[in-house]
């Protein structure tokens, strides 16, 4: 196999992926440079598809402060986030933030100049930085894939899969193997510093607002390396996603920002019915949206409720919602005059790697950033925004970090890792597989047995079809192609999240079981760990 080094492989072109490149070049002086994969095309992620925008508790802004997002965001997390999480992301917001404009990332702002913030759902006060009116995602990463494709420090491989990490016997990553896809070969990569920023796991759910690329990869090479898996549980369901029909299944999202801005959710009656579920009506947590709108359904019957905009300024909704404005009049749908039909959908996923803020995992060398990860800020349910802004704090945050580390490319390799290596050096059976059609089996599983409300037997039924599937996949990690790991990778998400919401006999924020209604006092992590139990090593 061909083999190469780097000081820096970044796995992943999200936000969190592209600004680590950056930010990484700017402070190490690399002996070997940095390497940034992705499997489609740069910056293709679900950081590009993120509407509402980002949380920027700043100076700019009086009326707010680091207390009141930490208290909002530690009441949306149901008791399960992490303090100490919070408090660092939510202080280290105004640097970065700026950061980010310094880097070319453009702010909406008023005719004064001055940025505009608006509010989304358990904010207490309007802290929301958007660019673009609804394109918040894409005006971010644009601006970083611009600077990452100037950077001649930075090299980018596209359309490459990681497919598995190379962990010696010590417990420390030395490198990865990938799936080029244009050549159809496999590669070895040897690094010190190998970054995990490979996004969400959408994809294993029929419904999902989340890119084709959302198939949990980060999670199953993280796994397999005996990394420790936290809160898998908790999956969020965005309330409000575009729904014409039962059958259309990758649903366009319907920013939260549109409630915030007034907009009112109806069932098929007209009538508004938010207020029989929480005292913020649409502006109550995301988790008890859904749950309610969830509701609505099953009591009409029907495949969606609406959301009703025609009160709003016209000129002013066009404005601030050109994407959605222009996506719904496609399909016929002029959002200031005709209810738009929505639905929940898969969307964001809490749990993750576990990682401290800077990206430390259990395993040495392996960092984990963005929606991959788990810091502890999240929770059981994240609050709006929230997670992009966890994505530039910490990837500033691991370059800081690996400013003052010794990164040379390791050298020497154990039997560990040549075991690895050689199960990829293997002939593979070519056994013809119709991963289209198993992967809907698969999602259709998930969504009909680990959705938005859960209980016992359809878990463990879960689980059972779920270990058929792999069992029927008869593939021992070698995979043919980047769809075949794709569907490697969503089976070993998929019994990891029926896992731990068979373990977690509680309802807390995300996760609803119908047979274990009530919150327990106590608030716990769920963790999962590959081949071998062992304390953690990094994460502290």
């Amino acid at each position: 196999m061909k083999y190469s080094e780097y000081s820096v492989v970044i796995v992943g072109s999200g936000a969190a992926g592209l600004y680590a490149a950056l930010k990484i070049s700017e402070q190490i002086t690399l002996p070997d440079s940095l390497l940034l994969i992705t499997k489609s095309e740069l910056g293709n992620s679900n950081s590009m598809y993120a509407q509402g925008g980002i949380v920027g508790v700043l100076h700019q802004n009086p009326n707010d402060s680091v207390e009141k997002h930490i208290n909002d965001t530690l009441k949306a997390g149901a008791g399960l986030s992490e303090r100490s999480a919070v408090e660092y992301i939510s202080q280290a917001s105004d640097e970065v933030i700026n950061d980010l404009m310094n880097n070319g990332v453009e702010f909406d702002r008023d005719s004064d100049g001055n940025l505009l913030f608006t509010l989304e759902a358990a904010h207490s006060i309007k802290r929301i930085l958007h660019s673009g009116g609804d394109a918040t995602g894409r005006g971010i990463t644009q601006a970083l894939c611009n600077d990452v494709r100037s950077d001649d420090n930075i090299f980018v491989m596209e359309n490459a899969i990681a497919v598995e990490l190379l962990v010696d016997s010590d417990n420390e990553c030395k490198g990865v193997i990938l799936y080029n896809e244009l050549t159809g070969e496999h590669e070895i990569v040897y690094t010190s510093a190998l970054v995990l920023a490979t996004g969400g796991v959408g994809q294993l759910y029929k419904y999902t607002t989340n890119p084709e690329g959302a198939t949990g990869d980060g999670i199953d090479l993280a796994y397999n390396a005996g990394a420790i898996i936290q809160d898998m549980e908790f999956i969020q369901f965005h309330p409000t996603a575009l729904a014409l029909s039962p059958e259309s299944k990758d649903r366009f999202l319907i920013s939260e920002a549109v409630r915030g801005e007034g907009a009112k959710l109806i069932n098929n009656h007209g009538e508004e019915f938010m207020k029989k579920y929480h005292d913020k009506r649409e502006l109550a947590p995301r988790d008890i949206v859904t749950r309610a709108i969830y509701k609505e359904m099953q009591h009409e019957n029907k495949f969606n409720v609406f959301l009703n905009a025609s009160m709003l300024d016209s000129i002013k909704l066009f404005h601030r919602f050109p994407t959605i404005s222009k996506r719904c009049g496609e399909k016929g749908i002029d959002i200031s005059k005709n209810p738009i039909p929505v639905a929940p959908a898969a969307h964001y996923c809490m749990g993750g790697i576990r990682a401290t803020v800077e990206g430390r995992t259990s395993i040495r060398g392996l960092y984990a950033i963005g929606e991959c990860a788990s810091t502890g800020l999240h929770g059981a349910n994240r609050l709006a925004s929230n997670s992009l802004l966890e994505c530039v704090v910490s990837a500033y945050e691991l370059a800081d970090y690996l400013s003052f580390a010794n990164l040379k490319t390791p050298k020497k390799i154990d039997e560990n890792i040549r075991g690895i290596i050689d199960l990829y050096s293997s002939p593979l059976n070519e056994t013809d597989y119709d991963i289209s059609a198993l992967k809907s089996e698969l999602k259709n599983l998930m969504w009909s047995k680990v959705g938005i409300i859960r209980n016992e037997t359809a878990l463990k039924q879960a689980k059972t079809e779920i270990e058929k599937l792999k069992k029927n996949f008869n593939r021992n990690r070698k995979c043919l192609n980047r769809e075949e790991y794709e569907y490697r990778n969503m089976l070993t998400t998929a019994g990891i999240i029926a896992d731990a919401a068979l373990q977690r006999k509680e309802s807390r924020g995300a996760h609803c079981r119908s047979d274990y209604p009530q919150k327990n006092t106590e608030a716990v992590h769920s963790n999962i760990i590959k081949k071998h139990e062992r304390e953690s090593l990094y994460v502290e």
